[in-house]
């Protein structure tokens, strides 16, 4: 007779399939939310225009998604007026280059061809844990340490 999976099994399985699935609802937020702070670096302002020829994508799906963040309270502006980020907006924006910068970190320690990385870090930035970010960036930070030893 088949063994049936404990309940914990079950739970720990459905935590995972949630994770992930908060994780996927929240990337395209956070990657919005990070061309928007570095466009406002690099030009001064972003624009619905300059986040389409960013991100590779349409008018209208820029519009839409920056409609979506203005409802959450992450952006103001859009249309025809310039994007800005709200104070909230702009933690996550900083959240997201800060642990996509550590996933980088990481991948090129790991000798991965750097547009290969860079790619990757795209995705692996939205589906790892903190604690998981924390410890890349002390594995990051142990090795560069051994370089100048």
């Amino acid at each position: 007779m088949p063994e049936h999976p404990s309940q914990d099994r079950l739970v720990s399985a459905s935590a995972r399939f949630r994770g992930t699935r908060d994780a996927h609802r929240g990337e395209t937020a956070e990657d919005y939310l990070e061309a928007v702070l570095s466009l406002q670096e690099s030009a001064g302002c972003a624009r619905v225009g300059d986040l389409a020829k960013h991100m590779g994508v349409s008018h209208v799906t820029v519009s839409r998604i920056i409609a979506r963040l203005a409802r959450d309270g992450l952006v103001s502006g859009g249309a025809r007026k310039p994007i800005v980020l709200t104070p909230l907006g702009t933690k996550v924006a900083r959240r997201s280059r800060r642990r996509h910068e550590i996933v980088l970190a990481f991948l090129l320690a790991l000798k991965v061809p750097t547009a290969q990385a860079e790619i990757d870090a795209e995705g692996i930035e939205h589906h790892v844990s903190e604690a998981t970010i924390r410890a890349m960036k002390r594995w990051v930070g142990s090795r560069e340490d051994d370089r100048e030893a």
